[in-house]
């Protein structure tokens, strides 16, 4: 039996600015890309023979959720900020309800916006190599 549900808690170890905790939001939506060797998606991706031409490409993993972000206390955002500014990576984690839990070397990428009615925010890490199961 296959068990969902939410991200419970995600965490980043940074060899220069020390180790942060980020809560992931109940009952909302998780994306893991596992990253690595990709083949592409190419309808036209045949030869005049009709054989597959497999271009495969090496992608980064990446990992997104919606986070509580606390301005008075934990100052989530500014974390992601000072974690996205850096030129070296942290050690990622992400667990799961389920009890299983991931793990990268990377840093957030994107913009983070705040949205000061709900409280949270979309954290999203990436990183090379693979996201790993541990």
């Amino acid at each position: 039996m296959a068990v969902s549900g939410d991200i419970t808690e995600v965490t980043c170890n940074h060899p220069d600015l020390g180790s942060f905790v980020f809560s992931p939001k109940a009952n909302e939506s998780s994306k893991y890309d596992l990253g690595g060797l990709v083949s592409n998606d190419d309808e036209n991706g045949v030869d005049g023979s009709g054989a597959m031409i497999d271009q495969m490409n090496n992608t980064r993993w990446s990992f997104e959720v919606p986070v509580s972000w606390d301005p008075n206390n934990r100052q989530e955002l500014e974390s992601v900020s000072a974690l996205q500014s850096s030129p070296k990576p942290g050690d990622w984690t992400f667990t799961h309800i389920n009890g299983t839990v991931y793990n990268g070397l990377g840093k957030p990428v994107g913009k983070h916006t705040a949205d000061g009615n709900t409280g949270t925010f979309t954290l999203k890490v990436s990183g090379g190599g693979k996201l790993k199961q541990i």
